[in-house]
């Protein structure tokens, strides 16, 4: 949780608007991010939870700075990251990493695990030689529960979807980010995979002492994983709550409407691994 009261991330009146296209009637602005303040601090994971567009991973790409807002702030440790430009980018981004929804279109097709994470180390110059890189990629993939030997020289589509989004994992921790913006990581996984994920995350958290952004639109996925939970509509931020207080709390409606299909996912973990998640006991 927490060690500061000043935020690791904060956006201040964000707003991001896409222009769709020309119609009939001409072009139209989509409001993509209206408006949001938001915090994040350190050591905390804080969930951002919506419907598909609801604007959450427009948020995160703005974060990551892959989209430039039309108005408002992103500050990160104090800094508006508008003001970064050039190399300071590039140093931006060892910061603040980003784990994509679908890992069969982030990863290059042509390229094998080992390739993929090995990547980020070649661009940042974080590895001395060729043995040195290698060493740090086997570590990495061990580190995201994946056996080097067996899967290095695997393309993506070699690779199980699982398989794939902790390869995406494994990549995004190669430059020892402070932020991870997780967008959906889980959602396109099967159950049983997805809790596997899940835990992995945690423990790299715990270890690694990350920030993590996560998005979902499960609150089920976000009460089992984050701290505290943010919920989006439409663009606009509807509520943000300590995690247990939200779901027991929820002030607005449609986070009450959420709330209505929202699983145990604890329980659901409990019964994969013979123990009751909620309280530890076999």
């Amino acid at each position: 949780m927490a060690t500061t009261d000043v935020p690791l991330l904060e956006a201040r009146d964000l707003t991001v608007r896409f222009a769709s296209g020309r119609g009939f009637l001409g072009k139209k602005v989509i409001t993509a991010v209206d408006g949001v303040s938001i915090s994040v601090m350190k050591g905390e994971v804080l969930g951002l939870v919506g419907e598909s567009g609801s604007g959450k991973t427009t948020l995160a790409r703005t974060v990551v700075k892959l989209v430039n807002p039309h108005s408002g702030s992103v500050f990160f440790k104090g800094r508006d990251i508008s003001s970064i430009k050039g190399e300071g980018t590039k140093a931006y981004r060892r910061q603040v990493q980003m784990i994509f929804q679908d890992p069969y279109e982030s990863l290059n097709p042509r390229a094998t695990a080992e390739k993929a994470v090995e990547e980020p180390l070649v661009i940042h110059g974080l590895a001395r030689d060729a043995s040195a890189r290698h060493e740090q990629v086997h570590r990495l993939i061990e580190m995201a529960g994946l056996n080097p030997e067996a899967v290095s020289k695997k393309y993506p589509h070699e690779l199980s979807g699982g398989e794939r989004q902790r390869i995406s994992i494994a990549r995004a921790l190669a430059v020892s980010p402070e932020l991870l913006m997780a967008d959906e990581p889980v959602s396109m996984l099967d159950v049983s995979i997805r809790i596997g994920v899940l835990e992995l995350l945690k423990e790299l958290k715990r270890k690694l002492d990350l920030t993590v952004v996560f998005i979902t639109h499960d609150l089920g996925v976000a009460r089992y994983f984050c701290d505290r939970i943010a919920v989006m509509y439409r663009g606009k931020l509807m509520e943000a709550a300590a995690t247990e207080e939200l779901m027991a709390h929820p002030s607005d409606p449609y986070t009450r409407l959420l709330l209505e299909s929202v699983p145990d996912l604890k329980r659901v973990v409990g019964r994969s691994t013979g123990t009751d998640a909620t309280n530890g006991t076999a």
